[in-house]
């Protein structure tokens, strides 16, 4: 962050996967708000990015408003707001958005489904590619004028490992035409997080607007396993080797490479790139869970999501 001076001393507000904050007061830096999660990771994230600020969690439901107390307890103070907002339902998303009237510097998309059972939205899409991917496609591109407006906004997209697993099925994203596979599923949606990041940054650097993605490690004392159970309960073709590499995290360092993308003058500048353990992450390599693999930054492939998204978005309206 910046020293506070008397040109950089400005009201800021940012959203952290799942609470949207907004400062009433001035602050010499940006916090954040979290898209997506109702989590402990997502408390320590809004925790640590940001003080002095009031929060608006993105659903309405008892485990929010912990969350809320939590942060409140946490920064000493902070304000905390609820207001509902569902990834997996588009008319939530867009009146979450046109109710967004300020601009926005930080914008974390947190939210994540990971290996459940087939399920559907009300569009017919798969459950984790609509939350994963569709959800925080709608959402950020509707804030994408309150992200311009800041001016050197911060967009954090929380990706995984699980994305060197597989690539966006781009002629069958919903699992139409073969067997629905959870893991396929969710490493689909988990690169096509990526693949977000690549082409958004791209289309927003003149707009001020840096888009990174990351791999936060595996946390085990989150619900992300709900579906699962026991992490090693993942098929051995879906790990291959098992833990070779694998980044395990508790809450807090978990959070570490949101914050250091969402708030670190570290990476000032730094977009379309994807980072784990708080570093750019070096090249995949077989056999090892962990590194980028090249599809997920393929500039065409990125391109290509893009266009997809919106037409699927764009579809589902004029349907309904």
């Amino acid at each position: 962050m910046r020293a506070a001076t008397a040109a950089s001393v400005r009201p800021w507000t940012a959203m952290v996967g799942g609470i949207s904050f907004t400062s009433r007061t001035t602050s010499a830096g940006r916090a954040p708000l979290t898209v997506g999660s109702r989590s402990w990771r997502s408390r320590h994230q809004a925790a640590s990015a940001g003080r002095r600020c009031a929060a608006r969690f993105r659903r309405k439901t008892p485990s929010g408003e912990e969350v809320a107390a939590g942060i409140t307890a946490m920064t000493g103070g902070v304000r905390v707001r609820v207001a509902p907002l569902d990834l997996a339902d588009r008319a939530s998303i867009a009146a979450f958005t046109a109710a967004w009237d300020e601009p926005l510097h930080i914008l974390v998309d947190n939210a994540r489904v990971m290996a459940s059972p087939e399920t559907r939205t009300a569009e017919g899409w798969e459950l984790q590619f609509a939350t994963n991917h569709l959800g925080h496609f709608a959402l950020t591109t509707g804030l994408h004028g309150a992200l311009a407006e800041a001016g050197d906004a911060r967009v954090v997209v929380v990706s995984s490992v699980g994305h060197i697993n597989g690539e966006v099925l781009f002629e069958d994203v919903n699992f139409e035409h073969h067997p629905y596979d959870p893991w396929a599923a969710y490493s689909q949606s988990k690169t096509a997080n990526i693949l977000f990041a690549v082409e958004a940054a791209r289309r927003w650097g003149a707009d001020g607007i840096a888009v990174n993605a990351l791999n936060p490690g595996r946390i085990d004392t989150t619900n992300l396993g709900r579906h699962i159970g026991e992490p090693t309960n993942a098929p051995a073709s879906y790990e291959p080797g098992r833990s070779s590499g694998v980044s395990f995290k508790d809450i807090e360092q978990g959070a570490a490479t949101s914050v250091l993308l969402a708030a670190s003058p570290l990476v000032e500048g730094v977009t379309g790139k994807y980072f784990e353990d708080c570093q750019e992450a070096e090249p995949h390599r077989p056999g090892v869970r962990r590194g980028i693999a090249d599809h997920a930054l393929d500039p065409s492939k990125a391109a290509r999501l893009w266009r997809l998204s919106l037409d699927l978005l764009a579809a589902a309206e004029q349907r309904s």
